[in-house]
């Protein structure tokens, strides 16, 4: 999931025009495969995964791994192909080789969490991200993944602690974690709410008004059952005074 995300960071190159057109027959492209370089079948993967021919790029990734066999970022790379090929035995086989070989390296962490995430194994997952956030707190993206995990854990106060720093770093973070594909993971409508109105706590805690309002009308749109709880909760005592807020939520009645 960088993003991730995780964010996947694609690196799109010239391979095209570097080793032209398709191969016309597979003896002639075991041939040509054989004859290129590391740093040439890196290239003609990742060209591959740019254009989303996820089955090439895994061809141009294995043959560079028959050369240069503990190369971890090149197993992140392969992994990340056989992840969006929904192969995720293979992409957890291959991040776990990533990180056997550079235990130092935050990315393959964070994608490993990502394929344990998708099998429903939340606590490895959490334990995953949690690694590649030690490694480089300054990621976003890796955040916004342990956050999304907790949250469909239902531990609240940790996924909006993760929340708020991720979006501490960057305050798009939120709108970009789509790439990483863990967000997507939140498909119930009734999930979808539940999380607007707590984004909705951490831009109201930043002072982010906007943001809160939008996340509110969000949950709103999806049925959030305890809206008027804006009116209670601690989080939001900076919003009410913004009038927008009552063409939202109907403040209560007079007592």
């Amino acid at each position: 999931m960088r993003n991730a995300v995780l964010i996947f960071v694609v690196v799109a190159g010239l391979a095209t025009l570097a080793y032209g057109r398709p191969f016309d027959t597979p003896q002639q492209g075991a041939v040509a495969i054989e004859s290129m370089s590391v740093a040439q079948l890196e290239a003609a993967g990742d060209q591959c995964r740019a254009q989303k021919d996820y089955e090439q790029a895994i061809k141009y990734f294995k043959a560079a791994l028959r050369k240069e066999g503990k190369n971890a970022k090149l197993y992140n790379k392969l992994g990340l192909a056989e992840l969006s090929s929904a192969d995720y035995a293979a992409a957890r086989s291959d991040f776990g080789k990533a990180v056997k070989y550079d235990k130092h390296y935050p990315e393959a962490w964070n994608d490993l969490g990502v394929v344990y995430y998708l099998q429903r194994e939340y606590v490895p997952a959490t334990r995953y991200f949690s690694k590649a956030i030690a490694l480089n707190d300054t990621r976003a993206s890796f955040h916004v993944n342990l956050a999304t995990t907790w949250f469909t854990m239902n531990q609240m106060d940790r996924a909006m602690h993760e929340y708020t720093r991720a979006l501490e770093l960057d305050p798009d973070a939120l709108v970009r974690s789509s790439n990483s594909g863990m967000a997507a993971q939140i498909a119930s409508r009734e999930e979808r709410a539940k999380q607007d109105y707590m984004l909705a706590k951490v831009f109201a805690k930043l002072g982010n008004v906007d943001s809160c309002l939008i996340c509110l009308k969000k949950a709103k749109d999806d049925g959030y059952p305890d809206l008027p709880n804006v009116y209670k909760d601690q989080e939001f005592s900076g919003v009410r005074q913004d009038a927008r807020l009552a063409t939202i939520v109907p403040p209560p009645a007079p007592k």
